[in-house]
């Protein structure tokens, strides 16, 4: 299985519009700063199959950089613009596309993005389904005040959990399907030192990953209050965007 994080970014993306700080900075040179909006790849060995985890307002450049013209299908994690807003970018390339979210989130995604008559597939959380190959969980996590899911992955013997966006409180239940990942790629909007009260910072993914036994760990959803991205490896995981990871 290959995962590809498409975009790296929080919901205004980096450099963001009309800021100086030093990652926007590093960003408009072209460093690694520079983030698309989230949106995640996940590739099947098996069945040389693709599913898109969220649907950035970005995709189309996402899609463009991979040389990507069609995926098996698209899981939505919740109803936030930055996460299923670029789904219109399949509009002429690829019909009735397969969609995955709880019903909550479809019905408020769709309500949107009706005219390109996608394929629902209502999920309830907990109850595992298949795409291409790979097997998909969905399972509640803390993101007040909308409906949100993070996402396993069970390719083979090779399980990837996603946080989507949380924070640090997320259920038992969720807990235990967390647990001992081969790869965790967890939402960590701010390094130490911020308040938002929606998302975990650096820290706080880092010491969920070790207590669940993560066995990698790459930070995502990231914000500009970061230092610029190669100073900000030395102390964090961070993933960049167009980073592959193959398990």
């Amino acid at each position: 299985m290959k995962v590809t994080l498409l975009g790296t970014g929080d919901a205004i993306g980096t450099p963001k519009i009309g800021c100086k700080c030093p990652a926007c900075m590093d960003a408009l040179r072209g460093g690694r700063s520079r983030r698309m909006r989230f949106s995640i790849l996940l590739e099947s060995d098996e069945e040389d199959g693709r599913v898109l985890v969220d649907s950035s307002p970005d995709l189309r450049w996402q899609l463009l950089k991979k040389d990507i013209a069609s995926v098996d299908g698209v899981i939505w994690t919740h109803a936030h613009y930055d996460h299923y807003a670029g789904f219109g970018d399949f509009h002429r390339v690829q019909s009735h596309v397969d969609v995955y979210a709880l019903k909550n989130t479809m019905d408020y995604i769709l309500n949107y993005l009706y005219f390109l008559a996608p394929v629902r597939h209502d999920v309830i959380a907990g109850q595992p389904f298949e795409i291409a190959g790979m097997q998909f969980t969905l399972f509640n996590v803390n993101h007040p005040p909308i409906e949100t899911v993070g996402v396993r992955i069970d390719n083979g013997s090779k399980v990837v959990v996603i946080t989507s966006d949380t924070k640090m409180e997320v259920p038992e239940e969720s807990l235990e399907l967390m647990r001992d990942a081969d790869l965790m790629l967890a939402d960590a909007i701010t390094p130490p030192g911020y308040t938002i009260s929606k998302h975990m910072t650096a820290d706080e993914a880092m010491e969920l990953a070790e207590r669940l036994g993560t066995k990698r760990l790459i930070l995502t959803h990231l914000s500009h209050l970061y230092p610029p991205h190669e100073e900000a490896l030395k102390k964090w995981p961070l993933g960049h965007d167009m980073m592959e990871i193959v398990l």
